[in-house]
């Protein structure tokens, strides 16, 4: 595997990330906390690996061009210009959720979680998107 393999890693643990997140969601709603914690440790555990490549993706390429024009470009960038603020918005506020839920404070996690998971699980799908945008169904021609 090189650096260039790195944006279809980065989509697959944005996705893997997305569905412990939505199966976290679920089981916690349904009362089983102790699956509930399980999955979301390890949606934060792939989230992880996530920043890790992409930090090393973007080091090497720090820009992707989106090429196409009309519709698909306003598209992409309405994702991207949501995206990126609040890709940066969740990591401290994940970190803030996790926090009172290690320290056994699950009222104030719960609190922080309502603000947190919707953040995080719209990052995660629209970083799948927006690499499917870049790379599948828009990919950049004659480079």
């Amino acid at each position: 595997m090189t650096v260039q393999d790195l944006p279809i890693v980065n989509a697959t643990l944005n996705a893997i990330a997305t569905c412990f997140i939505v199966t976290g969601i679920i089981l916690i709603k349904r009362g089983n906390k102790r699956a509930h914690a399980a999955c979301m440790i390890t949606a934060l555990i792939i989230s992880a690996a996530f920043l890790t490549c992409y930090l090393i993706h973007h080091y090497s390429y720090p820009t992707t061009k989106f090429t196409h024009e009309g519709w698909p470009k306003i598209i992409y960038f309405i994702i991207l210009f949501t995206h990126i603020p609040l890709a940066i918005l969740s990591l401290p506020l994940i970190i803030l959720t996790v926090i009172p839920a290690i320290r056994r404070k699950f009222e104030k996690h719960k609190r922080l979680a309502k603000w947190t998971y919707p953040v995080w699980l719209y990052v995660s799908v629209t970083g799948v998107l927006v690499y499917r945008m870049l790379y599948v169904w828009f990919p950049a021609t004659g480079t």
